[in-house]
C-alpha cells in the first residue's frame, strides 16, 4: 500500500497548481478579450473597455472585413509564403545540417565558423535592401523568402540532432547500397521527425509573421500579407481601403474590426500548432542535447 504524501508535499503541489492556473488565466484572458470584443458592438466596447462576455452580440465586424476580398487576398499571400517558404527553408536547412554533421566533410569547422558568425553580425537593413534590389526581387513574393532562407540557429539544432544518430544506421544503409541522398531521405529523416516538425514550426511562424520585409520590399499593396494589413487596419482605425475599395455606405465599427482581424490572423497558427505540439517539446529537447 502506497503511503499518503506528506503535508509539505501536498502543500507544494497545490501551490504549484494554483500559481500555474493563475499564470495560465493571465495568458489566456487577453485572447478571450480579443475574441469577445470582435463579437460585441462598438458602443459596448467603448463603454466597458474590457469585455469577456458581450451583453449584445454582433458580427458586424466580420461582415465588414469579409465584405471585400482584401482580407482573403492577404490571407492567401501569407499562407502561400508560409507554405512554400517553410518547404524551401527546411530543404536548405536539412541539406546543410546533414552535410555539416558528417565528420568526413573537409572544412566543416571553417564553414561552421562563418555560419555562427552570421548569428552575431549581419550586413544590416540597407545593404540587404540593395542586395534584394540588385537581384531583381523587389515587389516579388520571393523577397519575403530568399533573404531569410536559412536560420543559423535552426540549422545548428538540426546538425546537433543528426550528429547524435547512431553511426550504425548509415553503415547499414551503405551496405544495402544507399548513396548519401538515400541515407538522408530514407533513413535519417524518418528518424528525425520530432526535430523536423519543431524546426518546421519555427520557420512557419517566422514566415507567417512577416512584416518588415513586406514593408521594405513590396511596393504593390495588393501583395501585402495579413500582418501588414493588420497594421494598416490598426493604424488607420479600421480602414481597409488602401487598395481603393469604397466603404462609404456603412461606416466600419473601428475597434471591433481591429479585434476581428487579429482573430482571423491568429486562427491559422492555432489550427496548425495542435498537430505539431506532440513533437514540439521532444524535438526541441533532443536537438539541444545531442552533440
Amino acid at each position: 500500500m502506497v503511503e499518503d504524501k506528506s503535508i509539505g508535499s501536498r502543500l507544494f503541489n497545490w501551490t504549484n497548481i494554483t500559481l500555474l492556473t493563475i499564470i495560465s488565466l493571465l495568458t489566456i484572458l487577453p485572447f478571450f478579450h480579443v475574441v469577445a470584443s470582435s463579437f460585441t458592438t462598438s458602443a459596448e466596447l467603448a463603454a466597458k473597455r474590457f469585455v469577456l462576455i458581450p451583453t449584445e452580440w454582433s458580427i458586424a465586424a466580420y461582415q465588414y472585413i469579409f465584405s471585400t476580398d482584401t482580407v482573403f487576398r492577404a490571407l492567401g499571400v501569407s499562407i502561400g509564403v508560409t507554405f512554400f517558404g517553410t518547404l524551401w527553408s527546411m530543404l536548405l536547412s536539412v541539406l546543410t545540417a546533414y552535410g555539416l554533421s558528417r565528420k568526413d566533410l573537409v572544412g566543416r569547422r571553417f564553414i561552421m565558423f562563418f555560419i555562427i558568425f552570421t548569428m552575431l553580425f549581419n550586413g544590416g537593413m540597407i545593404p540587404t535592401f540593395l542586395v534584394v534590389k540588385e537581384t531583381g526581387l523587389l515587389d516579388s513574393y520571393l523577397s519575403l523568402i530568399m533573404p531569410v532562407s536559412i536560420n543559423a540557429f535552426n540549422m545548428i539544432i538540426l546538425k546537433s540532432f543528426f550528429q547524435g544518430l547512431p553511426d550504425g544506421l548509415e553503415e547499414s544503409a551503405k551496405i544495402d547500397g544507399c548513396n548519401d541522398f538515400g541515407i538522408l531521405f530514407r533513413i535519417v529523416l524518418p528518424c528525425s521527425m520530432p526535430v523536423i516538425a519543431t524546426i518546421s514550426l519555427f520557420y512557419a511562424v517566422t514566415y507567417w509573421n512577416t512584416y518588415m520585409h513586406a514593408i521594405l520590399y513590396l511596393n504593390d499593396a495588393t501583395k501585402w500579407p495579413i500582418q501588414v494589413l493588420l497594421r494598416q487596419i490598426v493604424v488607420l482605425a479600421g480602414g481597409m481601403n488602401y487598395d481603393g475599395a469604397n466603404y462609404t455606405d456603412v461606416p466600419p465599427p473601428e475597434q471591433t474590426v481591429k479585434m476581428a482581424v487579429i482573430v482571423v490572423a491568429t486562427i491559422p497558427v492555432l489550427l496548425v500548432y495542435p498537430f505539431l505540439q506532440k513533437h514540439f517539446a521532444k524535438g526541441a529537447l533532443l536537438g539541444s542535447m545531442k552533440e
